[in-house]
């Protein structure tokens, strides 16, 4: 799914550079040693899920403004909920088109541009 999604955004307008984890905890340990534009999550991971890393991310003053996608197959309206409650800017559930997650990424860099 991590190549999937990172080939997906090869055509943008704009040059992402894409750091991948493979874990929660990876993810964690990635966080203070890069410049993050965009965080993108599963719920389901290894060691620490995808809420936990939002809930973190959103609460830590250093990276709370940093946009961040759910993708993930839990679909439920209670999970979506949960995600979007934690700070998650966005949440789609899989499966979905690469155009759709194209144009979320694409919104987010855009908002987050004309706040910075």
């Amino acid at each position: 799914m991590r190549s999937l999604l990172a080939s997906s955004l090869e055509d943008l307008e704009v040059a992402v550079k894409i750091i991948e984890a493979e874990s929660g905890f990876e993810a964690l340990r990635l966080l203070p040693r890069e410049t993050f534009d965009l965080v993108v999550t599963d719920i389901n991971m290894p060691d620490i899920n995808g809420l936990e890393l939002v809930s973190f991310i959103k609460s830590n003053e250093r990276y709370t403004q940093i946009p961040l996608v759910i993708v993930s197959t839990e679909g439920s309206e209670r999970d979506r909920h949960k995600g979007m409650g934690l700070g998650a800017d966005a949440y789609l559930v899989k499966p979905f088109e690469p155009e759709d997650f194209r144009q979320v990424v694409t919104d987010l860099l855009a908002r987050d541009g004309e706040a910075g």
